[in-house]
């Protein structure tokens, strides 16, 4: 295994997606004692705190462990977390068996020397996506397994935007959009909500608008992604959506449109579940491109990955565990749990076929893309915490758009020296 320097530990540690705020379950490494207990027991990390041991996820970890013959020992934990964890884990030649993770983190895993490729296991991707196996991909080679997933669309309130006489099927680009929601105003109702916060979670609500004006993330400060800001910028300044997307993260504003005040809400596949129980009817559009069509979306969803061992001789079991949770009928089971969309053609058609509201997000997963993709890799950390500062800035009032992104280009360019 290659070792991990400490300039660069100290680098991954100070970037936005990987920088620990919040102590959260420790990881358990592999597997500790000796002789057959260490062979019969496998270390599994994911970034669901939120299942517990007896929920439908644990289980079919579990499952799959005994399938294999062994105990998984799982641990679950915030993304950001398990990310600090897995870089200092495999400094000191402790990582677990199997890693489940964010797949941006991916390429900074792989940088490290952290990552097996799947080809040197025996794994095979051949029917993934190729532009959801492409988020987990380096120089050519996957380094693990999509689990599944999503992207981002437009909710709407049907009933907002029918006191609006607001037609959805209308809207086909910014004008559009904004025409909408100032017709949602005069009507005594709000506007948009989504999540502007300073966080990864902000970069990956504002790359639809940035990547639907043509902006490049190699060049934040260009003319498309300050007109990306400045609509954002707009919509605050006007009242057409609330200041507080400053703070809000994904949940918080799914909270804000489930009250039922708002007309659209910027939000992902797994809020799913939650609008069918919201109370009111909701359609989904496409969000849309500066001047028509569908802007790209980042993929979002985790990667089932094979983090380096000392002995080798773990990963034919490892193999099956992994194999296992990847299966078709595993993919349709926890992707339907999970509302993430399949990463195969062919579990996505069984998932349709069970739920017809997830075609449209079949599509939008189709058109989407990675964060790490067109060769950025572990540059991305980096250009999305930019970024994110730049949207902060220009919201709050700190700075114009312009300002705000050329500041950001410029601490990029600084950074990559």
């Amino acid at each position: 295994m290659r070792h991990l320097s400490r300039t660069l530990l100290a680098t991954l540690l100070a970037t936005g997606t990987l920088a620990s705020a919040v102590a959260c379950s420790s990881g358990g490494g592999s597997a500790t004692g000796s002789g057959t207990a260490k062979a019969s027991t496998y270390t599994f990390w994911d970034p669901y705190p939120q299942f517990d041991a007896g929920s439908a996820w644990a289980k079919l970890v579990a499952s799959c462990g005994t399938q294999a013959g062994v105990t998984v020992k799982r641990t679950g934990m915030d993304t950001t977390d398990l990310g600090n964890k897995a870089l200092l884990a495999a400094q000191q030649g402790n990582a677990p068996d199997v890693m489940l993770v964010d797949n941006p983190v991916v390429s900074t895993l792989v940088q490290a020397g952290i990552l097996n490729k799947t080809s040197d296991l025996g794994l095979d991707t051949s029917a993934i996506q190729a532009n959801i196996i492409g988020a987990g991909t380096v120089d050519g080679s996957a380094y693990g397994i999509p689990i599944g997933a999503n992207t981002l669309a437009l909710y709407y309130n049907k009933n907002v935007l029918k006191a609006a006489g607001v037609d959805p099927t209308a809207i086909k680009d910014w004008a559009s959009l904004t025409a909408a929601l100032n017709k949602v105003k005069a009507a005594g109702k709000k506007g948009i909500t989504f999540s502007a916060i300073g966080t990864e979670e902000g970069s990956f609500q504002f790359l639809p608008w940035f990547w639907g004006a043509g902006g490049d993330l190699t060049k934040l400060n260009n003319a498309n992604g300050a007109a990306a800001l400045s609509l954002w910028k707009g919509w605050v300044s006007d009242g057409l959506a609330p200041n507080d997307v400053l703070s809000n993260t994904q949940t918080t504003s799914w909270q804000e449109f489930a009250t039922g005040q708002y007309a659209f809400g910027e939000n992902g596949t797994w809020q799913l579940a939650n609008a069918d129980k919201a109370g009111f009817p909701y359609g989904v559009i496409s969000i849309p491109a500066q001047n028509g069509g569908a802007a790209p979306a980042p993929t979002g969803g985790e990667f089932v990955t094979v983090p380096v061992q000392k002995d080798s001789s773990r990963y034919d079991t490892t193999k099956k565990i992994v194999t296992c949770l990847t299966s078709s009928a595993n993919l349709l089971s926890t992707d339907t749990t999970l509302s993430y969309i399949a990463p195969t053609s062919a579990v996505q058609t069984q998932q349709v076929a069970a739920n017809a509201e997830l075609k449209p997000w079949v599509t939008a997963v189709a058109a989407a893309k990675g964060r790490t993709s067109g060769g950025l890799g572990t540059k991305y950390p980096v250009i999305s915490e930019q970024m994110w500062t730049a949207v902060q800035s220009a919201l709050s009032g700190g700075k114009s758009p312009q300002a705000a992104l050329d500041a950001a280009q410029t601490a990029v360019a600084n950074h990559q020296g």
